[in-house]
């Protein structure tokens, strides 16, 4: 409910009070002329009985000192006689027409009114009779009657006498006060506000809004006082504004509470409270109408922090801010701003103080001060918004503001000024210009072609190394279509298109293109091409750089030219191993089957001699055949295709484990469980095993150790392999990665292994390094890239 509504409700309930006050004062001295009138009918009762036998000229004579209306009538209710009033307020004279006082009678009243004449036949009296009438002229009255028999000597009832009473008026106070209060009754039942009745600090009514309001049931709420549901800040500040009220005419104050709702949240009310005195002035009861501001409180407390937050905002800026209202008073400045101008005092002592009158005390420090005084007249008149107006002062500054005129529902409020020094700035514009020239220069004489299209592909520029790349000047250039002036070969004409679209959108880009120049050869061009901007930042066109790559592009092709043929001959070299490797081995197994004929022949029969030289003989056919096959297994590891399945780190181990040959003295054990990486089991298979069965034959100790740990990196897996056996010398640390390279004198070693090793590891974008000690150990360290 806004102000208004609130404002409304106060009148009708005032209104309501005086009118009661009326109506009881009203009906108060009615009863007493009643009463008075009821004492004049018995009184005149009797002389009554007299004068209607003695007929009408002395009843009239009689009726002359009764005002109220008067009528005497039969006992059908015919008019036997009235006076003066009775004929001004029914409309009818009884002497000139018939009148019976029951057709008078608003049919809404007729059983009323048949049931009160019984009364009055029976009782002889009929107090208090209130209907509704009709007058002559059709007016319809409210008239209260009190009325008695008449009686003859023999004590029979010979007619009724009455006194009119027209209680129209307090008939209507009261209609309209019953309407009042029950328009009010539905205003404050549906009154956006709650609204409370309190006597005596305990609430005695709360309307349907307040019980939502704070979800307390009405019976609850009669119960407490508003104390015990709500709290003040300064219960001081409410006393005070209390007693003021009470010293004024308007015996209300608006304050605001905070309130707990019955859910334990809490709530800030506007709240209003009216206060109504009894006769002593003492307060009879208070109305107190909350506004649930929670919203605004809360808004209020934001808007608070966020002007407190602008206010340091503004001080911190390094722009000068000037604010002032229409009247050219200063309502804000910050420190920049008395820094600029170079005012002492502090940007708060500059408020209220005229900023037009105060201007000609610092006109002077502009190079012409009357130029800039007439021009700040000038755009505070016209009152629209001005941006990056320059100033230049006297001591070779130049300031920059920009002027936002401000307005409120179309009225004209003041003004911002906001100040920037830009000396540095145009200096920097000067500077730049003269960088501009500078590099147009260089740009015009470097070697690298330049050319500036617009959007559609139109050429604005073309420095000199474009024109004698192309073979044609700039003036046969400039103007045309870039694909029309520079031919491109058919086949890469949509792929410009695209990078040309690329560079419109603001893309920078790079790309190849084969172009005919002015002379019909055929050259290779790098492009590398950037959008061009307006002031705005608008993309209105693109700047291409062109490096003719011919003479790289032809050796290019020679470079693909050779590295077919080199694939051709690696296919054929592999063949050839295979081959080799299967027609070495033939004459091998033919070696060795004949050695072991001669020593199952011949050993009973040789000497000691003979028989270690055929077992000799037989250990370098072993050793050949196994060189062979290393030198096969290194010749084909790049060219297998690798499978990229899930492999079980842990599961190689124990097959490993399991087939190769390890020395009672020596345990091979991982440090934790080794991880699941996805690789070719097969090669993962063969790099472990090289690692393990060099690492079990090398260990001289007793208790030999061989340990396999990893670490898990962002991009690799690093796994390691570490002994603690006779270590490897410094020298051999890189040389035994390369194939035929063993250490010592080891005859069973081939040389192959590790080489092995080296390019399986490197087909997984990895490392292999060592690192040992001689008589303690060695430790060979290898990573693989994780999802090869």
């Amino acid at each position: 409910m806004d102000s208004s509504e609130v404002s409304i409700l106060k009148r009708a309930l005032l209104r309501e009070k005086k009118a009661r006050k009326t109506a009881e004062s009203l009906l108060e001295n009615k009863a007493k002329e009643l009463y008075d009138a009821s004492l004049h009918l018995k009184e005149a009762n009797g002389r009554l009985e007299t004068l209607l036998n003695d007929g009408g000229t002395r009843i009239d004579n009689a009726f002359v000192n009764i005002i109220d209306p008067y009528v005497v009538m039969d006992l059908m209710s015919n008019v036997i006689n009235m006076n003066t009033s009775a004929k001004e307020f029914l409309g009818y004279d009884h002497i000139k027409e018939k009148i019976c006082l029951s057709d008078l009678v608003h049919p809404d009243y007729l059983e009323y009114t048949a049931e009160s004449f019984q009364t009055l036949l029976q009782v002889g009296v009929l107090k208090n009779y209130s209907a509704k009438i009709v007058t002559k002229n059709q007016e319809e009255k409210f008239v209260n009657i009190n009325a008695s028999l008449i009686y003859n000597e023999n004590g029979s009832p010979i007619a009724a006498q009455g006194v009119i009473r027209d209680i129209t008026q307090e008939i209507e106070i009261k209609q309209l006060l019953e309407k009042q209060k029950k328009q009010q009754d539905i205003i404050v039942e549906n009154s956006s506000l709650g609204i409370l009745l309190i006597v005596k600090d305990k609430i005695i009514k709360a309307n349907k809004s307040f019980i939502e309001l704070l979800g307390y049931s009405e019976v609850e709420l009669k119960k407490m006082s508003l104390d015990e549901i709500s709290s003040l800040e300064d219960s001081n500040l409410y006393d005070n504004l209390l007693q003021k009220s009470l010293e004024n005419d308007t015996k209300k104050f608006s304050i605001i509470r905070k309130f707990y709702k019955k859910n334990g949240e809490t709530l800030y009310g506007k709240t209003s409270m009216s206060s109504l005195l009894d006769a002593k002035g003492d307060v009879e009861y208070n109305v107190a109408m909350i506004e649930d501001i929670t919203y605004e409180k809360i808004s209020e407390e934001k808007l608070r922090a966020s002007e407190e937050r602008m206010g340091t905002l503004i001080k911190n800026l390094q722009t000068g801010i000037l604010l002032e209202d229409q009247d050219r008073k200063i309502v804000l400045a910050n420190q920049k701003f008395c820094d600029l101008f170079g005012i002492v005092v502090s940007p708060d002592v500059l408020k209220g103080v005229n900023g037009g009158q105060s201007i000609h005390k610092y006109k002077n420090m502009f190079l012409e001060p009357d130029t800039a005084l007439k021009r700040t007249n000038h755009v505070i008149d016209q009152k629209e918004v001005v941006t990056a107006d320059e100033m230049e002062l006297l001591d070779g500054r130049t300031f920059e503001r920009d002027y936002i005129p401000l307005f409120n529902n179309g009225e004209y409020q003041g003004h911002l000024w906001s100040y920037n020094d830009v000396t540095l700035r145009k200096n920097y514009r000067k500077n730049l210009e003269i960088q501009k020239e500078k590099y147009g220069s260089i740009i015009a004489n470097m070697n690298l072609g330049l050319v500036e299209v617009d959007s559609d592909g139109n050429i604005l520029m073309i420095n000199q190394s474009f024109s004698d790349m192309v073979g044609y000047s700039a003036n046969e250039l400039i103007g045309k279509n870039v694909y029309e002036a520079v031919p491109i070969t058919s086949d890469e004409t949509d792929d410009l298109k695209l990078h040309h679209k690329k560079e419109v959108e603001g893309i920078s880009d790079s790309y190849e293109v084969a172009v005919k120049i002015a002379n019909g050869e055929k050259r290779f061009w790098l492009v590398s091409g950037a959008p061009r901007y307006d002031d705005a930042g608008n993309v209105i066109g693109s700047i291409g750089i062109h490096l003719d790559i011919t003479a790289q592009k032809h050796l290019e092709l020679q470079k693909e030219n050779l590295l077919r043929e080199l694939e051709s001959s690696n296919k054929g070299l592999q063949e050839y191993a295979h081959i080799v490797s299967h027609d070495l081995k033939s004459p091998l197994r033919s070696v060795s089957a004949l050695a072991t004929w001669l020593y199952d022949d011949y050993k009973d029969s040789l000497d000691e001699n003979g028989l270690y030289n055929l077992k000799m003989m037989q250990e370098k056919i072993e050793g050949m055949d196994k060189l062979i096959s290393g030198i096969l297994k290194y010749s084909t590891v790049n060219n297998d295709v690798l499978d990229h399945t899930e492999v079980d780190v842990n599961e190689v181990i124990h097959e490993i484990k399991e087939i190769i040959y390890i020395p009672e003295n020596v345990t091979i054990k991982t440090k934790k469980k080794l991880p699941l990486i996805k690789a070719d089991k097969t090669k993962i298979h063969q790099l472990f095993q090289n690692f393990l069965s060099n690492a079990v034959v090398n260990i001289d100790k007793p208790d030999g150790l061989v340990e396999i740990d990893f670490k898990e990196r962002s991009t690799h897996w690093e796994f390691s392999v570490k002994d603690n056996g006779v270590g490897i010398p410094k020298e051999y640390h890189e040389k035994i990665f390369q194939i035929f390279q063993s250490i010592g004198n080891n005859e069973r070693s081939t040389g192959i292994g590790l080489s092995i090793v080296k390019k399986i590891i490197d087909r997984y974008d990895g490392k292999v390094w060592l690192e040992s000690e001689i008589g303690v150990g060695t430790t060979f360290y290898f990573s693989l890239k994780k999802d090869s």
